[in-house]
Order: C-alpha cells, then structure tokens, then sequence
C-alpha cells in the first residue's frame, strides 16, 4: 500500500490484527484501530504514533452488537482516504454440535460472518465509486478440514471463504483487490482463548504473525487472490479450484446418476 493510505483493521487490538497495525503503520500508513477495549486501542495507538509517527484513530466497537457493526461501516463511509479494510476480528467457540452453549455460538457467528459480511458491503461501496481500494478477509486453514467440536467455527469460516471468493469476482474490473487469506496455525492468543494451546501443535506448523502479515502485504501487491502462507505450491490450489469446476459440472443435471440404478 502507499504510504499516504488509511487502513482499517478490526480486532486490532491482539494477534493477527495487531501485526497488521504494525507492519502498516511502519510503511508509513495512517490506521483506525477497531476493537472492543478502548484501553488497549489507546495504548496501541501511543505506542504505533511514537515509534513510527502513525496517525492512528481508536474506534472501540463490539461487532458481536448491530451497533458496533453500524459504528464501523459508518467509519468506512464517511472517510474516502480509508483504502484499506482489513477484515481480521474473528475466534472460535469450539463444541460440538448439541453440546456446545447456543449463544456462544450465535455471539462467534455474529462476530465471524455478520460483521464481516455487513464491514465488506460499507468498504465496497465506498470504494467502488472512486475506483481504488482493497480488503484483506481472514479465513482459515480449517476451511480445508471436518473435525468434530468444529463445526460451527469451521462453517464460519467456509463463509468468509466463500464470499471473499465471489466477491472477487464482483470487483473484477472495479480498481479494488479483494484478498481471501487463509491462515494455518498462528503464535497468537486465538489458541488460548478458544480453550487449545500452541504447545499441542509442532513447532513446524506454527506460524509467527508478522511473517504472515509482510507476505499478506507482499501478496495483495502481486494480485495474488488468495494467499495461503505456507502453502508451497500455487498449483495445489489451482488443482481444489478445478475440482470444483468438475463437481459445479455435474451438480444439476435432468436426472440422478446412473450409480443410483433409477429408471432412466
């Protein structure tokens, strides 16, 4: 991004979020902070204007809550320099389906796929009519996976996936690049919270979160649509994405599959 660019990252505050507020605030971008702790965004905000000479705004917003979500795509509305949304606020309530407490679950969802969904419509919108612009909209590595106890996080996450997907197809030709980033395991707080511990995965699978936010970066830079960080080879998501072609090719035809021995 130019140096001259304002950003906006939600869930800010801690992880993923915070390495982005770093690493942009030292290329010289101007940031609004958003997150539910206004401590902690004040704080932040000192230390990123000291070290760097950022201007960063605070806006505290729960985005579990219409308000705080209203809060923040107001933001994005009004300020035609925000060129940057960074769409990171986000955890996980993990339990399996049944057993898992209903408001935890609708609170994550909430979180996870209103809010995003409702903050890239205001960026959108904003930006389409200038003609520049860019979201970054974190989803994860567990798209790829079913493993029991998460499925509603897992699902959440298949959304911010699935809409970031089309949503780039939406902004072909617009001047906005749309990023739909995938992270694996992140040396963040997320483990801790969501009840897990980074000390139960290998050191090799453990990413730190700057690394993953300089090739972010790097990645919107080249036009690259979805960034896996560690992902060796493009190729492999190129095969996923023709696998899907194949079964979108077969998923409505006049009649069941021959498999199924039905009169024909």
């Amino acid at each position: 991004m130019p140096p001259s660019s304002r950003a906006l990252v939600t869930g800010a505050s801690a992880g993923i979020g915070l390495a982005y507020a770093e690493r942009l605030a030292r290329a010289g971008s101007d940031l609004v902070l958003v997150a539910r702790r206004a401590d902690r965004l004040d704080a932040l905000a000192r230390d990123l204007h000291d070290r760097h000479g950022t201007k960063a705004e605070t806006l505290p917003a729960d985005l579990s809550t219409p308000e705080g979500v209203a809060a923040v795509a107001a933001r994005l509305a009004a300020d035609p320099a925000i060129d940057l949304l960074v769409n990171n606020a986000g955890y996980a309530a993990r339990g399996r389906v049944g057993e898992l407490d209903p408001d935890a679950l609708d609170h994550m969802l909430r979180v996870n796929v209103l809010a995003l969904a409702r903050l890239s419509h205001a960026a959108m919108a904003a930006m389409r009519p200038r003609g520049r612009g860019a979201l970054i909209n974190v989803a994860s590595g567990t798209v790829f996976m079913q493993m029991p106890g998460n499925a509603g996080y897992g699902a959440s996450k298949t959304f911010v996936m699935a809409f970031t997907r089309t949503l780039q197809a939406e902004a072909e030709g617009t001047g906005i690049r749309v990023q739909l980033l995938i992270p694996g395991v992140i040396a963040t707080d997320f483990h801790a919270i969501a009840g897990n511990s980074l000390s139960n995965f290998p050191p090799e699978r453990v990413m730190q979160a700057d690394d993953l936010v300089a090739a972010s970066l790097k990645a919107l830079e080249m036009d690259e649509p979805v960034y896996i960080p560690s992902l060796p080879e493009v190729r492999d998501w190129e095969a996923y994405v023709a696998a899907e072609r194949a079964v979108a090719a077969g998923a409505s035809r006049d009649r069941p599959a021959a498999r199924y021995g039905l009169p024909g």
